[in-house]
């Protein structure tokens, strides 16, 4: 039994396939709305509705199976929980997401958390701003 497994089980909650599926488009997709991964989702099983596809996302992330940051102003962007803790940098311009390791927030923030004795949850941290592409005029903004 995986450790997802046995952490649903551990909570009281049963093994669905619905649960496993919304799981698996987490991770193939990487960094989803809950939108996105429904889509995912429909690939394999119509059996499943967009308010199942919510509720599943909440549970696993109650869980800390997978994790949700905000990195557009509108619905939360949901991501596995394992490989690497990592934060994110966000364009306006072109809407890339790059992942960064949190060794490097901590670094940047270390003053400001011994200052005020705070504990940031690194991987909930999203910085929007301007990717190097888009600063040198190189950068698709035809998103926006």
């Amino acid at each position: 039994m995986s450790d997802w497994q046995e952490r649903l089980r551990a909570s009281g909650h049963r093994l669905t396939p619905q649960r496993e599926l919304v799981l698996a488009a987490v991770e193939t997709l990487g960094h989803a709305t809950p939108d996105e991964v429904y889509a995912e989702v429909r690939t394999r099983s119509e059996a499943i509705n967009l308010s199942t596809v919510y509720r599943t996302l909440e549970l696993l992330n109650e869980l800390g199976l997978i994790k949700h940051a905000h990195l557009t102003d509108r619905a939360p962007t949901y991501h596995a929980a394992g490989g690497h803790e990592h934060a994110h940098l966000v364009c306006r311009g072109c809407h890339k997401v790059i992942s960064v390791g949190t060794g490097k927030f901590e670094a940047a923030l270390k003053s400001l958390v011994d200052e005020q004795g705070f504990t940031p949850d690194y991987g909930h941290l999203s910085v929007f701003g301007q990717c190097a592409d888009c600063a040198a005029g190189t950068g698709d903004s035809t998103n926006s």
